[in-house]
């Protein structure tokens, strides 16, 4: 039997979103930080794998974060 992973979600919860307040923020920044860490886990390295993984994945990503504005790119 593997051992569960825990959510990493609540040790995101308190974190400050240091972006400006304008129009263009489209994404959660919650989102953001949740699609890198699957994709680091997942041996991404760079920021267009970030994006690609995240496309990829967006069925699954889906179950678990809001994307109101779909996968960042």
């Amino acid at each position: 039997m593997s051992p569960k992973l825990l959510d990493p979600r609540p040790y995101f919860a308190d974190l400050a979103d240091p972006r400006r307040e304008t129009r263009n923020k489209l994404h959660s920044l919650h989102d953001i930080l949740m699609i890198v860490l699957c994709a680091v886990l997942s041996g991404i390295e760079d920021w267009v794998g970030m994006e690609t993984f995240g496309k990829e994945k967006e069925a699954w990503l889906r179950t678990f974060l809001t994307l109101a504005n779909g996968i960042p790119a």
